[in-house]
């Protein structure tokens, strides 16, 4: 969730389309798709040193169907916010298209004129549409043949659904973890005031634990996930510690 600048601002967001009630905007030459063509990039690079054997342009074009497939389980994630903001009958703000990929706004995040099982239920909305295409994809590798290209790109889809499941649970602010903690307090009869100590509190907990998580991660040579765990754990830590707010 964040916060876009004012219409009087020197480089307002500029309206570009609407999905589920939502306005599509995006910020200066902000749109173009550099995210996707990174990605395309890292992925092509990885794909060659796995599999030195494959033609350069079949591990192009594995690398861009994975690229397909890993951003757009995360565009599948935000679209999903928006719908469930729709359903509940507050939409949100906007969707801004940064370097290709979706954002959510919110221009007031502790919006009075929404419930707390409304913000629960917008925030639910990412988890929820993660779970489901994590099963697709876990039941179509199934079919898949062994070693196949298909079943390498449904492989992809699982890994990133599972991370952004897991990821999106956490209960730092600004994810939606955060929102769902925070509005499940206010819901039973916490002051907000009350609920964003508690997440607080919270916070710092989980900066232990994901730490641990990561350095466990790290031993097992498994480094990138042990990066990310360990990013999570210091934003974790900076929430914690009042350093990171949710704005």
């Amino acid at each position: 969730m964040i916060q876009t600048p004012p219409l009087d601002s020197p480089n307002p967001p500029t309206k570009v389309g609407e999905i589920f009630g939502t306005p599509i905007v995006v910020v200066g030459n902000s749109w173009l798709p550099l995210t996707q063509i990174v990605a395309w990039g890292i992925l092509t690079r990885l794909g060659i040193k796995s599999h030195p054997k494959r033609p350069l342009g079949e591990n192009i074009s594995i690398g861009g169907q994975k690229m397909v497939v890993i951003l757009g389980s995360e565009w599948c994630h935000n679209l999903a916010h928006a719908l469930a903001a729709k359903w509940v009958e507050k939409p949100m703000d906007a969707l801004r298209v940064a370097w290709g990929m979706p954002l959510c706004v919110y221009y007031d995040i502790d919006d009075p004129d929404v419930t707390p099982r409304q913000h629960i239920a917008r925030a639910m909305g990412g988890p929820v549409i993660n779970s489901l295409l994590l099963g697709m994809f876990w039941l179509l590798r199934k079919v898949m043949p062994e070693n196949s290209i298909a079943r390498e790109i449904t492989g992809a889809g699982i890994k990133m659904n599972l991370l952004l499941f897991g990821v999106s649970l956490l209960p730092i602010p600004g994810i939606d973890g955060g929102p769902i903690l925070k509005w499940s307090l206010v819901e039973r009869g916490h002051t907000r005031e009350e609920a964003d100590k508690i997440v607080v509190q919270v916070n710092k907990v989980a900066a232990v634990g994901l730490g641990v998580a990561s350095g466990v991660a790290i031993k097992q040579k498994r480094r990138f996930i042990g990066v990310i765990i360990g990013m999570l754990s210091a934003i974790a830590l900076g929430v914690g510690f009042g350093l990171l707010k949710e704005k």
